[in-house]
């Protein structure tokens, strides 16, 4: 299999535009099929599990959800598998050796003698996101459509909002919710400063991880600005305990990049399923 390139396989003038990009992980699956030339989205779908799923599972589900939207049957331009995980470190690029991929995960995550390991080298940052994929997932994809691209959900997450239009002088917290795991990433002025995620049960393991991660870069929780967004709305729980301890908090409405023109209401569009294309 052969990393970050594209299918080019083609059959009629419709399908030169398709696009497809795929949402992998052991919670959920969500998948978008986008459509070049009309910029519209022509199919999508978000489903999420009530329990954690093995992997073996997730493709059992996964080749069940592609097969019901007749996506297996379908060709495109683009295939983009974005796996969705806690298995990654983010590396600075001048520390970075492509040999000694274990040696950034090892501490922060189990890892097993057989685990395939990748990276994505962000591409307008020195960074590197190291990260372990689902092997499986990718080699149903391969069978499916060939040469495919794939990437870390914060891979995606962190150049999309870096590269987005917020203009803030001031750090500025953004909170990704979905299927009962956090992505947070703080910002300040266009530079990184923290990119984690955590599993959450309840509305307090959600509020401890959020100001564990402020007084590690030491914030203020009276002026650092808060911003939530995904499977979340003002009134939810977890946003009325946000709102007790941090006053600058708000709802973030995503900027799709390059489909800014897609409504962002639409729920079934996952924010790291567009911005992947």
């Amino acid at each position: 299999m052969t990393k970050k390139e594209t299918n080019s396989i083609t059959t009629d003038s419709v399908e030169k535009f398709k696009k497809l990009s795929i949402q992998v992980s052991l919670n959920g699956l969500s998948f978008c099929v986008f459509d070049s030339v009309s910029n519209s989205v022509l199919s999508s779908e978000n489903l999420l599990f009530e329990k954690t799923l093995t992997p073996y599972e997730i493709l059992k589900r996964l080749k069940k959800l592609l097969e019901s939207n007749n996506i297996t049957g379908q060709h495109f331009v683009e295939v983009v598998v974005v796996h969705r995980n806690q298995l990654f470190s983010l590396v600075p690029k001048s520390l970075f050796d492509p040999e000694e991929l274990a040696n950034y995960l090892k501490f922060n995550t189990k890892i097993l003698a057989n685990d395939h390991l990748a990276y994505d080298e962000f591409e307008s940052h020195d960074m590197v996101n190291v990260y372990v994929p689902f092997v499986n997932i990718n080699n149903y994809i391969y069978e499916l459509y060939g040469a495919f691209t794939f990437k870390h959900n914060g891979t995606v997450m962190v150049e999309s909002l870096l590269n987005g239009k917020t203009q803030a002088k001031q750090p500025v917290c953004f909170v990704y919710v979905q299927e009962k795991q956090m992505d947070l990433t703080i910002i300040d002025q266009k530079n990184l400063l923290l990119f984690n995620s955590f599993r959450f049960n309840t509305k307090e393991d959600f509020l401890y991880y959020l100001l564990f991660a402020l007084e590690q870069l030491k914030f203020d929780t009276e002026t650092v600005s808060l911003k939530l967004f995904g499977a979340i709305n003002e009134g939810d729980d977890i946003y009325e305990i946000c709102h007790k301890y941090i006053k600058n908090l708000s709802i973030f409405i995503p900027d799709f990049g390059a489909h800014h023109y897609i409504d962002n209401s639409k729920e079934t569009i996952d924010f790291t399923v567009l911005n992947a294309l």
